[in-house]
């Protein structure tokens, strides 16, 4: 697979960010393998393993979001090879929690796999949480 398409893959995942925090899902179920081994991970809760059950993560993790934005990605490394790529980034937004006022700014680590599916790269897997700094 192409690294043109693969920047796509990483564009269209951005936008997916950009779409959750407003509490739409659909942008990352655009993305989703169609293969049943999809996994995710998310900071509202456990793994999530199978295309039906990381929907059903993917519409609970948007339904607990109160608007926003994406502000942009600092990006650490990406791993490819023809069929598998790994991109590791911070994802910087401004999040409006429940009963507040102002949106707050937020980063998560994540860990996106892609898979050259036909002619797209589809996520395999991903994993983001809020640990940015030292513990």
């Amino acid at each position: 697979m192409t690294a043109p398409a693969l920047t796509r893959a990483v564009a269209l995942n951005h936008a997916a960010l950009d779409a959750m925090v407003k509490g739409d899902s659909s942008g990352y179920v655009a993305l989703l393998s169609d293969r049943d081994d999809v996994t995710w991970g998310n900071p509202f809760g456990p793994f999530a393993r199978g295309r039906a059950n990381v929907e059903a993560a993917l519409v609970s993790a948007a339904a607990r979001m109160g608007g926003g934005r994406a502000l942009d990605a600092d990006h650490i490394a990406t791993y490819a090879t023809d069929e598998l790529a790994v991109v590791v980034e911070v994802e910087h937004a401004e999040r409006l929690s429940a009963g507040a006022e102002a949106p707050s700014r937020t980063a998560l680590r994540v860990t996106s796999v892609y898979r050259s599916e036909g002619d797209a790269w589809k996520l395999v897997h991903r994993h983001a949480d809020p640990i940015t700094t030292p513990r």
